[in-house]
C-alpha cells in the first residue's frame, strides 16, 4: 500500500481568525505542509458566498427579487442582473475582496514565520475561485456571456494585486474549480441544470477558461487546481461514478496549460473505498513533478476510513499526498483539530 506523504489544506478551515488557523495547522501538521491558507475567515467562510453583495454594489447591476435571501453571517444570496439599458462592458466593478483578504493574512503569516511557528520554505497559499463560478451561480441567461469577460478582468486584476503585494518566493495560488465539473456532468443536484452559455462543446470551453487561469500565475509562482463535486450543507450536486471526469478534465487541462501545475487535488466521496472509483487514477498524466492530493480525509469516520480509501487507491497511483474532499470551514464546531490530526495519522512528513 502507498504511504502518502505530505497533506494539502484545501482552503476553508473552521476557525474564526486566520493566526489561529495557521498557527494550529503548523503544530499538528508541520512537515507534511507545504504551504499554509488563512482559512477563508470572515466573509469567505462560504465560499462565493458574499459575492453578490460586492457586485450589487456596481452601477448597472441589480439584485433579483425585493426580498433579502439571508444567507450565513448577514449575507443576502439573492442573484444578479445586468440593468436593462446597459452595456456590461461599462460596469465598472468595485473591489472583489480577495486582495485586501489576502494581504493582511499574509502579514500575520510573515509575523508567525519570524516567530518560527511557521518553517521557513513553507507557503502562503491564496485560493481563488473561477470566474465561472461566480457567473454561473448569481447570473442567469444571456447576462453570463455579458458579465464573463467584466468580472473575469476584475478577477485576474485581483490576481495581479496579489502577486504585486506578496513576494513570488512565499506564494502559491489555487483555483478553486467546482461548477465547471457540475457543466461537464450536466448536474441538476442543486435545483437547476448546470449549464454552459457559450457555443461549440461545453468541455473545450471549460478547458481553455482553466488553462488560461492556470497561465495567468507566473512561474515563480507555485499554482493548484482543486477540483470539487460541491460541499452546500456537505452534500455533492451529483455523486460521481468515478474518477474518470476528474482525470479527463486534468488531463486535458494539463496539456493545454502553457506551463506546469505544482499540484493537483482530486475529491474522494466517503462511501468510496472501492477499486472502481479509483480505476480512472491508471490515466492520470500529470508531467513529472506535479504533486497529487486525493481528498480521502473524512471527519465522520477518521484515520480508519481514511486509510481504507488510501488502500483502494494505492494500486492506481504511486505516490500522493491527502486532504480532505473540500474545505472544512463548513465542519462541525470542534471538529477541526480531530481532522487535522486525521491527516497527520495517515500521511508521512515530506
Amino acid at each position: 500500500m502507498t504511504n502518502p506523504r505530505g497533506a494539502l489544506l484545501v482552503g476553508s478551515v473552521n476557525y474564526d481568525d486566520a493566526e489561529t488557523t495557521m498557527r494550529t495547522a503548523a503544530e499538528i501538521l508541520g512537515p507534511r505542509l507545504r504551504r499554509i491558507p488563512d482559512g477563508e475567515v470572515g466573509v469567505r467562510f462560504h465560499w462565493i458566498m458574499f459575492q453578490p453583495d460586492v457586485l450589487g454594489q456596481a452601477q448597472g447591476i441589480e439584485r433579483v427579487g425585493a426580498e433579502r435571501i439571508p444567507f450565513g453571517a448577514g449575507l443576502d444570496a439573492r442573484p444578479l442582473r445586468i440593468a436593462d439599458g446597459v452595456e456590461a462592458s461599462g460596469i465598472a466593478l468595485p473591489p472583489l475582496g480577495y486582495v485586501s483578504a489576502a494581504l493582511e493574512s499574509y502579514e500575520v503569516f510573515r509575523r508567525l514565520r519570524a516567530e518560527g511557528a511557521i518553517a521557513e520554505g513553507v507557503r502562503f497559499q491564496v485560493s481563488l475561485p473561477t470566474p465561472l463560478a461566480v457567473i454561473s451561480s448569481f447570473f442567469a441567461g444571456d447576462d453570463r456571456a455579458a458579465i464573463e469577460p467584466v468580472y473575469t478582468a476584475a478577477l485576474l486584476g485581483e490576481l495581479d494585486e496579489v502577486l504585486g503585494g506578496i513576494p513570488h518566493a512565499d506564494l502559491a495560488i489555487q483555483w478553486d474549480v467546482a461548477s465547471e465539473l457540475g457543466i461537464i456532468e450536466r448536474a441538476a443536484g442543486y435545483g437547476k441544470v448546470m449549464e454552459a452559455w457559450w457555443p461549440g462543446d461545453p468541455f473545450d470551453g471549460l478547458v481553455a477558461r482553466l488553462a488560461a487561469l492556470v497561465d495567468a500565475v507566473p512561474s515563480g509562482v507555485e499554482v493548484g487546481v482543486h477540483l470539487c463535486y460541491g460541499d452546500a450543507a456537505e452534500r455533492h450536486f451529483i455523486e460521481p461514478v468515478d474518477a474518470g471526469t476528474l482525470v479527463r478534465y486534468a488531463n486535458a487541462v494539463v496539456a493545454a496549460a502553457g506551463r506546469p501545475l505544482t499540484w493537483l487535488h482530486l475529491p474522494v466521496p466517503i462511501e468510496r473505498d472501492d477499486d472502481a472509483y479509483f480505476a480512472p487514477l491508471d490515466t492520470l498524466a500529470l508531467g513529472d513533478g506535479v504533486e497529487l492530493y486525493l481528498g480521502l480525509v473524512h471527519r465522520e469516520d477518521g484515520a480508519e476510513g481514511a486509510e481504507r480509501r488510501i488502500a483502494a487507491a494505492s494500486p492506481h497511483v504511486a505516490e500522493f499526498g491527502v486532504g480532505t474532499e473540500c474545505g472544512i470551514g463548513r465542519a462541525p464546531a470542534g471538529s477541526t483539530e480531530g481532522i487535522l490530526r486525521t491527516h497527520a495519522e495517515v500521511a508521512a512528513a515530506w
